[in-house]
This record gives structure tokens, C-alpha cells and sequence, in this order.
């Protein structure tokens, strides 16, 4: 027979333990990947190919003529992330994320999130994750103004908003873990701001 007072204080440990799990998830601090105002240099980040990387009015720059990306130094697997971004007419970016291979980035070994107003198949554009998950039509611009993504990777969920505007929402479980990368493959695109955190 199970002791009373043994079953009420492994019943009060369980219940600590699922409320300090709890306040660990939603404590968890935001780490900031991109402060255009204060970086003075790319450290804390790995460059591929040439994304002409630079710091213009307070932000981080890409200005591509070839696509080049910066590669975050650490990885993660469930998080949330949010970008402040501006991005001109022509601009082909996107926030690259559970990147398999930090050598070699792309749609196929990574989730893509992206910002091309432009894009001749326009369900994978702005506000999509290519090859994953279209998104609704018409296709949110982002070109000549100020944007905020809002990604939260959980498990398979994976979410984007746009600028308050949820654009995804599925389960995929191709990806499970990696850095992030910041893509410049065309046009202007400006990062003032990328925080994360893990969930």
C-alpha cells in the first residue's frame, strides 16, 4: 500500500519540477545575433561566398551582386527568432535556419525563410519556407520599408509571421538542428536587429 505522505510529497516534487521546467522555458533570455548599431565587426560569425557585408546607418548590410551568407556561430534546434530587416525592390534574402552543413547553406539543407518580393513562383515567396510551406496569396511586399519576421521553431511546428501577419503554420520534421544564416544573394537587404532564444 503506497504511504500517504509519501505519495503527497513525490506529488509536490513532480509538481515543482513541471513548474521550474516551466519557468526555465519562459525564462529563457533572448541572445542578440544582430545589433546594427553597436557591431563594429562580422565576429560571432562565419562568412560564405560574397554577400558584400557591411555596416550602413546603423544596420548590417548585404548588398549582392554574387549570394553570400553569414553563418551564426552556435546552433539550435527549438527556438524562436525575431528579425528587424529592410529590403529593396530587387532584394533576394532570407533567414536561413537548423542549417545541416554550416560550410554549405541552402534551401535544401536548411529551413528558408524568405524575403523575395520578386520571385517568379511567387507561393514561395516573402514570408514563405521554401519548398516547405506557401505562402497565403497575395504574397505580402516587404520592399522600401521596415519588416519584423517572427519564427518559432518547435519540434516539427513551425511558424512565421510577417510583420504581425501569421504566414506559416505546419509540421515538418525534415530539419531538426543547426546555426542560422543570414542570406544576401540580390538587391539591398538591412538587418538593424536579430535576437533568439531557445524554448
Amino acid at each position: 500500500m503506497i504511504n500517504r505522505r509519501s505519495f503527497l510529497a513525490a506529488g509536490a516534487a513532480l509538481g515543482a519540477t513541471q513548474l521550474l521546467g516551466c519557468a526555465t522555458t519562459r525564462g529563457a533570455e533572448w541572445v542578440t545575433l544582430v545589433d546594427g548599431e553597436r557591431m563594429t565587426n562580422l565576429e560571432g560569425w562565419t562568412e560564405l561566398g560574397k554577400g558584400n557585408w557591411s555596416f550602413v546607418d546603423g544596420t548590417l548590410q548585404g548588398k549582392a551582386g554574387q549570394t553570400g551568407f553569414l553563418v551564426s556561430k552556435d546552433s539550435y534546434t527549438d527556438f524562436e527568432i525575431r528579425a528587424e530587416f529592410w529590403a529593396d525592390e530587387e532584394c533576394n534574402s532570407g533567414l536561413f535556419l537548423r542549417c545541416e552543413d554550416r560550410t554549405t547553406v541552402s534551401a535544401g539543407n536548411a529551413y528558408e525563410v524568405n524575403v523575395y518580393d520578386k520571385r517568379s513562383d511567387p507561393s514561395y515567396g516573402t514570408g514563405a519556407i521554401v519548398n516547405v510551406a506557401k505562402v497565403p496569396q497575395p504574397m505580402p511586399k516587404a520592399a522600401n520599408r521596415w519588416n519584423v519576421f517572427e519564427v518559432s521553431m518547435r519540434g516539427d511546428h513551425l511558424i512565421v509571421s510577417l510583420n504581425g501577419q501569421q504566414t506559416v503554420d505546419v509540421h515538418d520534421s525534415l530539419h531538426k538542428s543547426g546555426p542560422v544564416a543570414l542570406q544576401s544573394a540580390g538587391g539591398v537587404i538591412r538587418f538593424k536587429s536579430v535576437k533568439i532564444r531557445s524554448i
